[in-house]
């Protein structure tokens, strides 16, 4: 079989969805206990020829301003900036981090730099959507890949350059504080908006509980009364605690997520499919040009001609019908797919047409 179909297969079997019991603390945020978000503009430095380039303006502007900090005045003429990157710098901060705390940053390219490899992160401040500063971040960076330009052109790159991490590479420098306040209430809100998967975490906790302690508010809301035997201020958070170790089964929709361009295919656990019937062939064009130069005889008034010689080739596989019985299970799907011979790609188009014509029982997501 084709290495590309046993790839695709491959992928179609071990993402397939096993039905298992998931933490309460995995599925939903308490009300409250929010992420913030903050950002900040900086330098990166060191890098080995792959920065911004004059073109950049603001980055040659930034790095003349640093200089003039500690004393040193450059005209923009002076300055060449291809060891130099500006980037944004952006992290996300828990609710009551306290100063002093440390947080990852990631680190991306706002100029025409080639590569951020091998650069350092300059003192950058971190604001919130007031301009109040928050954290400072720097420190070297991690990009996971590299990025190799030769003068003529051509390169390698592995893996994208122009993003980099910094794991705590952030120190706060104030209290993030907090919304949250543990009345006799409190209210869980769900990452995957699924109304069975909300009931069936209302369930699990009255049956751990009472009938009357957790109470669906909403779609993908749920709120929860904290027993009497829990209203101490310590006994809340192991209340809270204990709530969100409960598992339950959740419930996922139907979905098969394609992408095309790496040839990837992921099959929910949930998708079904109805009797159908597929036929699908190749079908490729190849042209080939191969010019024919005509010359004048000697001593003629006539002028060398390139005459064009093109020549276009069909190449058509012959596809067989094949009838796909109803399938129930992620690996009767993966088997009727199969039964089809076919390539990766290919598989993406004929998922496509099912859906098309309604056997395909899910939603394609195309990223």
């Amino acid at each position: 079989m084709n290495r590309g179909l046993w790839s695709v297969l491959l992928i179609l079997i071990l993402f397939q969805w096993l039905p298992g019991q998931v933490r309460v603390k995995d599925l939903t945020t308490v009300q409250g206990l929010d992420i913030r978000q903050y950002v900040g503009y900086g330098l990166v430095t060191g890098l080995n020829g792959t920065g911004d380039s004059r073109r950049t303006k603001f980055t040659t502007q930034s790095v003349i301003n640093m200089l003039q900090r500690f004393g040193i005045n450059v005209s923009n003429k002076q300055i060449q900036l291809r060891n130099v990157a500006a980037v944004m710098v952006t992290a996300e901060v828990p609710a009551f981090a306290q100063a002093g705390d440390r947080v990852s940053v990631t680190i991306s390219s706002i100029g025409d730099a080639k590569s951020l490899e091998g650069g350092v992160l300059l003192l950058t401040p971190l604001v919130d959507e007031s301009g109040n500063l928050v954290a400072m971040a720097q420190g070297p960076i991690t990009v996971g890949g590299f990025s190799i330009q030769t003068t003529g052109g051509g390169g390698v790159r592995q893996n994208h350059t122009l993003v980099g991490k910094i794991p705590g590479g952030a120190v706060l420098k104030v209290d993030m504080g907090g919304r949250f306040h543990m009345g006799d209430t409190l209210t869980l809100s769900l990452k995957e908006k699924d109304v069975v998967t909300a009931q069936r975490i209302v369930a699990a906790i009255n049956q751990r509980f009472t009938d009357s302690t957790a109470v669906q508010t909403g779609p993908y809301a749920i709120q929860i009364h904290i027993p009497r035997e829990f209203q101490s201020s310590t006994e809340k958070f192991a209340f809270l605690s204990e709530i969100q170790q409960l598992e339950v089964e959740p419930d996922v929709p139907a979905r098969v997520v394609i992408n095309e361009r790496t040839g990837t295919v992921v099959i929910g656990g949930n998708v079904r499919l109805l009797p159908a019937s597929v036929a699908h062939g190749n079908l490729s064009v190849e042209i080939k040009s191969n010019p024919i130069v005509s010359q004048p005889p000697p001593f003629s008034q006539g002028q060398t001609v390139v005459v064009p010689n093109t020549q276009a080739t069909v190449y058509q596989d012959t596809g067989k019908l094949v009838s796909l019985t109803a399938a129930a299970t992620v690996q009767e799907v993966t088997q009727a797919l199969n039964s089809l011979g076919v390539m990766p790609r290919d598989i993406i188009a004929i998922l496509q047409a099912l859906k098309e014509a309604g056997a395909l029982q899910a939603e394609i997501i195309v990223m």
